[in-house]
């Protein structure tokens, strides 16, 4: 079953079961797919759902910390709300020690040996890690492996 298809039927379960944090989630997510797609010009792959997802999440996120630095814990707790529904749709996220094992294995695959050479090694590691890593985490973690 595609990402777009678990979204449709969610959203009617969510429907059926009045959850209005998942329906509201799921409809933000599929406006946001609709745009994608308008921008593309055509339906998008699950890679592509999986980025927007991605992308919405990680909004979420920023907005959970101002929220908590605003003081503003209602805000926040719907937000971690919202998190929640996101991330059960992104495939289970790697440990720690999992990307930095995978960090070596590309440093050494594309033959790394400096901090010059960053740009390469997350090129080659980002598509290996989408939706399943944030970002900056795997950009801080590449850094200090290539600082060794």
């Amino acid at each position: 079953m595609s990402l777009m298809e678990r979204l449709n039927q969610d959203l009617k379960q969510a429907m059926k079961d009045k959850d209005t944090v998942k329906l509201s989630v799921i409809r933000m997510v599929k406006a946001a797919v609709k745009n994608e797609e308008i921008q593309k010009g055509g339906p998008l792959s699950d890679d592509d759902v999986l980025t927007v997802l991605t992308r919405e999440r990680k909004q979420r996120y920023d907005s959970l910390h101002e929220f908590e630095k605003a003081g503003r814990e209602d805000l926040a707790s719907k937000t971690r709300e919202e998190i929640a529904v996101l991330t059960s749709y992104l495939p289970e996220q790697l440990s720690e020690a999992e990307l930095r094992e995978l960090v070596r294995e590309t440093i050494a695959a594309v033959g790394a040996t400096s901090k010059r050479e960053m740009g390469k090694v997350m090129g080659a590691l980002m598509p290996k890690v989408k939706g399943r890593a944030d970002g900056s985490l795997v950009q801080k973690i590449v850094a200090e492996t290539l600082n060794t």
